[in-house]
């Protein structure tokens, strides 16, 4: 079986009566024992674990994960899906979550496009009752090429044939936040040098009640204008690789072939005063600033 990137309620439903599915919420403990999707298991970790590129760091998500997984009753090989509430309002966590397991070697993972507001809008049933999964083995084949790490980041400011994408809000493009927890939160502001941004939001409808991904179409023309074609390597990267999921699945669902995430971003690079920032007023040329 294979699963696109983006699966709609009215898929899911389907493939739901069809075969055994696993289904991630990535929501806050309180809003999953409110209501979620029948047979959801709750797994939170996916958006709040702050990852970093060495060795040891990604030795530990590995570990992390995997045990969280196999108590969550996910050995990797079934079918997956993961939601959030809505795309634009939780940072990406669901495609986080979509990244996350395709590097640990899940070949069949799907984000509910249009997260859990999109299923109940379809009418879809929900449940307060709590899912009490059976534990099993969750193994790991570690898909190491679309994982950026920092060495290789440093490497590519100097790659005139991959562009860096910084995907974060305006302010944290613009040097004046260092994150979404705070202006100070890390202890440097700026840029990755050499980057080009194109914000996350923008890659969403605009104006749309439920938020979902714009047409392959729509999100090429933006990456046309920030130098991305179909065959250009895109190494992606916002605070903590959240938002940089969510642009790649956007990314590949234009037709980009090879997109891969700096999941520690901003949150490893700008602690290291050793690697280079970029300050100051950005070059307009450098940005799709709205659409």
């Amino acid at each position: 079986m294979e699963l696109k990137p983006l699966i709609s309620p009215q898929e899911l439903s389907a493939l739901m009566e069809q075969t055994t599915v696993k289904v991630i919420d990535t929501r806050d403990p309180a809003e999953y024992g409110v209501a979620h999707i029948p047979g959801a298991v709750n797994i939170r970790e996916i958006f709040t674990y702050l990852a970093t590129s060495t060795e040891d760091g990604l030795m530990s998500l590995q570990s992390q994960f995997a045990a969280l997984l196999g108590a969550a009753g996910i050995s990797g090989k079934e079918p997956i899906v993961i939601y959030e509430d809505a795309m634009n309002k939780g940072f990406g966590q669901s495609c986080r979550g979509y990244f996350l397991l395709r590097y640990l070697g899940c070949p069949m993972v799907s984000v509910l496009h249009g997260g859990y507001q999109a299923w109940v809008a379809a009418g879809l049933p929900t449940t307060s009752e709590m899912t009490m999964p059976e534990p099993t083995t969750f193994e790991m084949q570690i898909d190491s090429s679309i994982m950026v790490t920092t060495p290789e980041m440093l490497a590519a400011i100097a790659d005139p044939s991959i562009v860096i994408l910084d995907v974060r809000d305006r302010d944290e493009w613009m040097g004046e936040s260092s994150s979404p927890y705070g202006v100070d939160f890390c202890p440097r502001k700026g840029r990755i040098p050499g980057a080009v941004w194109i914000e996350w939001y923008n890659m969403m409808v605009p104006g749309a009640e439920i938020a979902t991904l714009r047409s392959p179409e729509e999100i090429r023309a933006m990456c046309e204008q920030v130098g991305i074609t179909p065959d250009t390597t895109v190494y992606i990267y916002c605070f903590k690789g959240s938002r940089a999921s969510n642009s790649l699945i956007a990314l590949k669902e234009a037709g980009i072939k090879d997109v891969r995430n700096y999941f520690a971003s901003w949150n490893e690079w700008s602690r290291d005063e050793s690697l280079p920032i970029e300050t100051g007023a950005p070059s307009e040329a450098k940005s799709v600033v709205s659409v």
